[in-house]
């Protein structure tokens, strides 16, 4: 019997298993959809599907660079503790690699990577690890000076914060330090035309009612309003940050003297926004056990 596209497309959903994978089920049992299932099911490579449904908020982000272009890539897991295996690390660190040549995050999944996607490879790891992941994202930079920083590091360019930084002009040492800055106090964007108008003007509307609870008149109110959204814009844009090594300078100040401009910048934390199903350490080493 012929196997179709369709076919093995179909197998995959209700599986999870890889592509290739499916497709040999197929044509081991004729094309016979129950029978494939069963066949991989023998084969332990229909895990995936089981893991699906299950919170990965743990993981690793890791960071490439290459010339002037750096990546950050962020893979899920269930626990930490295989956020710490060698065999999900050196996975994160090819698909890592794999991102300095995609374009966005579902180039990346049908990237080939030693002859299967990194979508089917990340499915593989399911199976044989046996927890959920998820290649949940994936962010690029460019500039004439690109530099990376991992903070909290689980291995070589991987770890539990991951930050790229680029600059106009050449000076890699405060690029660095700009990286570690970005770790720290998480500026929500570069400057004050990069910031969400919808933050600004809901932080401004929070501003305005606090000011006329004090019953001062509007002029002054206006000017109040004024200096807290000064304030504001300067504790969450990067530029306008007080500089962690010289809090004496603004960051972008500090970019003056240094000779660069900062042109980027990108923070990933593992998990970020993920709502996680809170569990005691003793459950989640009983899970981690159960596999």
């Amino acid at each position: 019997m012929a196997i179709t596209a369709a076919m093995v497309k179909d197998l995959r959903d209700q599986t999870g298993a890889g592509m290739m994978d499916a497709k040999k089920a197929l044509t081991e049992t004729d094309g016979d959809m129950e029978a494939a299932v069963d066949w991989l099911r023998t084969k332990g490579l229909a895990k995936a599907a089981k893991k699906s449904g299950r919170t990965a908020a743990e993981g690793l982000v890791a960071v490439a660079v290459e010339g002037g272009k750096a990546v950050a890539v962020e893979v899920n897991s269930e626990t930490d503790f295989v956020a710490k295996n060698a065999e999900f690390q050196d996975m994160v660190a090819r698909i890592a690699q794999a991102a300095l040549g995609a374009s966005d995050i579902e180039a990346l999944k049908a990237a080939d990577l030693g002859g299967k996607t990194v979508a089917d490879i990340l499915t593989d790891k399911i199976a044989t690890i046996g927890e959920n992941m998820t290649l949940r994202r994936m962010a690029s930079i460019e500039g004439d000076t690109v530099v990376s920083y991992i903070h909290n590091a689980a291995a070589e360019g991987m770890g539990k914060i991951g930050v790229l930084v680029a600059l106009k002009g050449d000076n890699e040492a405060f690029g660095r330090q700009v990286a570690m800055h970005v770790a720290a106090a998480n500026p929500a964007s570069l400057g004050e035309a990069d910031l969400d108008p919808a933050v600004v003007e809901k932080e401004r509307q929070v501003q305005i009612d606090i000011a006329r609870e004090s019953g001062k008149p509007e002029q002054v109110i206006e000017k109040m309003i004024e200096g807290r959204m000064k304030k504001f814009l300067s504790e969450v844009t990067l530029l306008g940050q007080a500089f962690v090594i010289n809090p004496d300078l603004t960051v972008e100040a500090a970019a003056k003297e240094a000779g660069v401009e900062i042109t980027g910048f990108v923070r990933l934390e593992v998990g970020e926004g993920i709502e996680k199903e809170e569990e005691d350490f003793a459950a989640e080493v009983a899970k981690a056990a159960q596999g």
